[in-house]
């Protein structure tokens, strides 16, 4: 339709001796309005074909109705899984969001931040690239009263709510099933200890090994960015160990993955010589031989919590300053990959 054609609240209230303003209030199902007027005035604006003009009643209350997310990558099963919470919620709520990336560059993520700020985003939800290292560029929106939650790479010494799983307690629970399947040396794949996320896993691996009585092997924690190329040169220092680890727990499936094949084409097997154990379960595990086991790392719930969090803070119904960190449990799966035991009976 033509917009000068366009129906307007005026011929509404002009066809049924209504003011503007009654119309109004009915268009949004005001409780100020009797059943009846908000009746007839629904009637009429759906036979007219009317469209609020949200644009215009957005720019009035200085809200756009859109929450931007700041991600690490794109490239990942667990973001495609927030992403999928986060649209779930807010959609329901009647927000778009605008999705940028950082490729797990500060430089980049400060720009998106930047941009989200001028686009007048009315909430932001983001995890941190790598190199970030302080969250300067997220005052912009505090100083506005723009609501900020991080997710899965958050600062933990900042004041900003945070939605995380227990990274400690799932790295201890992934290092405890391996030393009960028997394993005695075993391997960390993991990566930046700076961050986080892998901060914590590493600090669980350690205190189950302490647990147990088994040294901590400096040389047995990898330290790589998780890609192809890592996993690939990962396995291949572990086939020339000597002895060879006989437990693996690498902070990533598809890195996991990776370095299965990697030692099952060198003649290793899993997990007879070799226990493997990976983090967040992504769709990977189930293809491939032996099927990989996992920590469940619930995405889509993460992201369907920081969106509510933010929505119901735009929305008066909770204050995000109450809320500090929402922890989330995971829990591991069990599958062949792991089990060494039931493998040398």
């Amino acid at each position: 339709m033509d917009t000068k054609n366009e129906v307007t609240i005026y011929d509404i209230a002009s066809k049924l001796s209504l003011s503007p303003a009654t119309v109004s209030r009915a268009l949004n199902n005001s409780k100020l309005v009797n059943k009846q007027t908000l009746r007839k005035v629904q009637l009429l604006a759906e036979s007219l074909n009317y469209r609020q003009n949200s644009f215009a009643s957005n720019l009035r209350k200085q809200k756009t109705n859109t929450i931007g997310v700041i991600l690490h990558e794109l490239n990942s099963n667990f973001i495609t899984s927030v992403l999928a919470g986060i649209e779930k919620v807010t959609a329901k709520a009647g927000f778009d969001i605008i999705i940028t990336h950082s490729s797990e560059n500060k430089e980049k993520e400060i720009a998106n931040a930047s941009n989200l700020f001028h686009k007048r985003v009315d909430g932001v939800i983001a995890s941190l690239s790598f190199t970030t290292k302080d969250l300067k560029h997220f005052e912009q929106f505090k100083s506005k009263g723009i609501p900020v939650i991080f997710f899965d790479r958050v600062d933990e010494e900042s004041s900003y709510p945070k939605v995380i799983i227990d990274n400690f307690s799932s790295g201890y629970r992934a290092t405890q099933h391996l030393i009960d399947q028997g394993c005695r040396r075993i391997a960390m794949v993991t990566s930046n200890l700076s961050r986080n996320v892998y901060m914590k896993r590493h600090s669980g691996y350690v205190k189950a090994l302490k647990d147990h009585k088994l040294n901590y092997e400096k040389e047995l924690v990898f330290i790589k960015d998780l890609s192809e190329q890592s996993a690939i040169k990962v396995a291949k220092e572990i086939i020339k160990m000597r002895p060879m680890p006989d437990g693996m727990f690498v902070t990533n499936d598809f890195s996991c993955a990776v370095c299965m094949s990697t030692l099952k084409k060198s003649g290793i097997k899993i997990p007879e010589d070799i226990a493997v154990v990976g983090f967040n379960n992504d769709a990977i595990g189930k293809l491939i031989e032996p099927q990989l086991t996992t920590i469940n790392y619930p995405g889509r719930e993460i992201g369907e919590i920081a969106a509510r969090i933010i929505i119901n803070h735009l929305k008066d119904v909770t204050d995000i300053k109450l809320t500090n960190t929402f922890i989330i449990n995971s829990e591991l799966i069990i599958r062949e990959s792991s089990l060494k035991k039931s493998k040398n009976n």
